[in-house]
């Protein structure tokens, strides 16, 4: 079985699908469920049935030092293809079947044309907004803790 590109992604659809998949990928399984029955998912087959899985994860000392094998992690992994052919995949960390697979339908529903912009306003705009927000808070709390260290002259030694 062979699993086609699609040809009707917009000019930068790679990049965008990227940003997609990545952001349903942090999105708590509950947001996905959550956003999923807003929608009038359509048919599917299971091209890859949801399975968890280890990948081995890598790391740097100080970001820019020799790489070496951290750990394993746990990633569940979902594909499937709509009855009119797009095929839709997903990734994410832990053992949630569930959100897997439904994140690999909102994936290939986005490939739609004619259903992109919904998905995009409906599910993908929230999650995103919602993750920034996140993100922007831990920064604020961060930086209300960070330390500036200085040093003073003092006198001519």
């Amino acid at each position: 079985m062979t699993e086609t590109t699609p040809t009707n992604l917009p000019e930068d659809g790679h990049s965008a699908r990227q940003k997609n998949m990545a952001t349903l990928a942090a999105a708590t399984p509950a947001d996905i469920a959550e956003n999923f029955r807003k929608l009038d998912a359509p048919a599917y087959e299971l091209v890859r049935q949801p399975e968890t899985g280890l990948v081995m994860v890598r790391g740097r000392m100080g970001g820019t030092g020799s790489p070496f094998n951290l750990g394993e992690v746990t990633v569940t992994r979902c594909v499937v293809r709509l009855a009119s052919g797009e095929t839709g995949s997903a990734y994410s960390l832990g053992r949630n079947k569930e959100k897997a697979l439904q994140s690999a339908v909102i994936d290939a529903l986005w490939q739609r044309a004619d259903a992109r912009e919904q998905i995009e306003e409906m599910i993908i705009a929230p999650l995103a907004a919602a993750q920034e927000t996140t993100t922007e808070t831990v920064r604020e709390e961060t930086e209300a803790t960070r330390v500036n260290f200085f040093t003073m002259v003092r006198g001519d030694n």
